[in-house]
């Protein structure tokens, strides 16, 4: 089981010869279907910002997204970011960063998950985990102080296996 987790650990910094157009297109899809399972649309716009979240593996601010976005339409402004943001997080189609207060793209929206993420501090690479035990040690050792969790966040910083061979 351990060589599992280091097998999923590695493998989830895409290598340097990694598609990310075929990434996008992934989320595109992915997150046309979860619109469509929930009733919501994925307008023009929220399309195109998810796709400027998924177009590498690092984490996306706000004002660079908006940045790009001017770049293509006159009018986009802060708060249509943010919205929009805030809607595909909803969704569970992007996470937040909240130490680097950026998004990152979600690879599973299909299931309310724990955000546990490493982040390499050398690159800015970011590959999210799916642990449910390390959401279930939070849970217990928060139940045993009364504490009720609503919400998880872990971020770990380091160095991706790609920046660790260069080294």
């Amino acid at each position: 089981m351990a060589e599992d987790s280091a097998l999923t650990q590695t493998a989830a910094f895409p290598a340097p010869s990694h598609d990310h157009d075929a990434c996008i297109d992934d989320a595109v899809a992915r997150a046309e279907s979860v619109c469509a399972e929930r009733g919501e649309r994925l307008t023009p716009l929220r399309r195109r910002v998810l796709e400027l979240v998924w177009e590498n593996h690092r984490p996306s601010r706000a004002y660079d997204l908006l940045e790009k976005l001017q770049a293509e339409r006159a009018g986009a402004a802060p708060p249509t970011v943010y919205r929009t943001l805030e809607f595909l997080q909803q969704l569970g189609l992007v996470h937040r960063i909240e130490s680097l207060n950026a998004f990152v793209g979600c690879d599973g929206p299909d299931g309310s998950h724990a955000g546990e993420f490493l982040i390499c501090e050398q690159c800015g690479a970011v590959a999210e985990l799916a642990e449910p035990e390390v959401a279930a040690v939070v849970a217990r050792a928060a139940a045993r102080t009364g504490f009720r969790v609503r919400r998880q966040t872990v971020e770990a910083f380091g160095t991706c296996p790609d920046c660790a061979g260069r080294a």
